[in-house]
């Protein structure tokens, strides 16, 4: 496989990572139910309001994506570091929303019958395993970096600013000869055809 298609699938990599990240976060991961309470409620809770610490995450991959095309070197592989300390990071952030205690403490914020004793039952969806796979996504891509980014292209010529070329300095001699014609009453605009004051004669 060529360098530059091994850069391009691991955008894809991180780009699909980080797109399951943001996908995941605004959609629903619990639900908690109080049957019990003075007034029933169902309360849904997405990852957002469970903390938005992979979303976040999410968002800063995105960033190192583009990051990807801009570098090169060991920045690059530096670039690659942090895309797998995001992922690991939306691995983690979403695991711990999902534990029972915080999602009834955000539940509970929210709703301020669940805090009077309501025994409350929650159920959790499959959204935060949809960013887990985002994150491990992320990590993998950040290896991938790592390992193989010595051997990528950078960004394209094209895009790289090219230094304008110094002007020419006056020549001494071309001075010394404008300076002479004008002594002899000779234009210089006027090319190699005669003097005005010949034409006359």
């Amino acid at each position: 496989m060529s360098p530059g298609r091994e850069r391009g699938l691991t955008a894809l990599l991180c780009a699909a990572g980080a797109g399951l990240v943001l996908l995941a976060a605004g959609r629903v991961w619990a639900t908690v139910r109080a049957a019990g309470a003075i007034t029933p409620f169902t309360e849904h809770v997405t990852g957002r309001d469970l903390g938005g610490a992979a979303g976040a995450l999410g968002l800063a991959a995105l960033a190192g994506l583009a990051a990807l095309f801009a570098t090169r070197g060991r920045v690059r592989q530096a670039v690659g570091a942090l895309l797998a300390a995001f992922g690991a990071g939306a691995v983690y952030a979403s695991v711990t929303s999902v534990q029972r205690d915080h999602v009834l403490d955000v539940a509970g914020d929210k709703r301020a019958l669940l805090k009077l004793g309501a025994a409350a039952a929650m159920d959790v969806n499959l959204w935060w395993m949809v960013s887990v796979t985002g994150g491990v996504l992320l990590v993998l891509a950040g290896l991938a970096v790592l390992a193989r980014s010595t051997r990528w292209p950078g960004m394209s010529s094209r895009y790289e600013r090219a230094d304008a070329p110094a002007p020419a300095a006056p020549r001494d001699d071309d001075a010394a000869g404008l300076w002479k014609s004008l002594d002899r009453g000779e234009d210089p605009t006027a090319g190699d055809g005669p003097a005005p004051a010949e034409r006359r004669r």
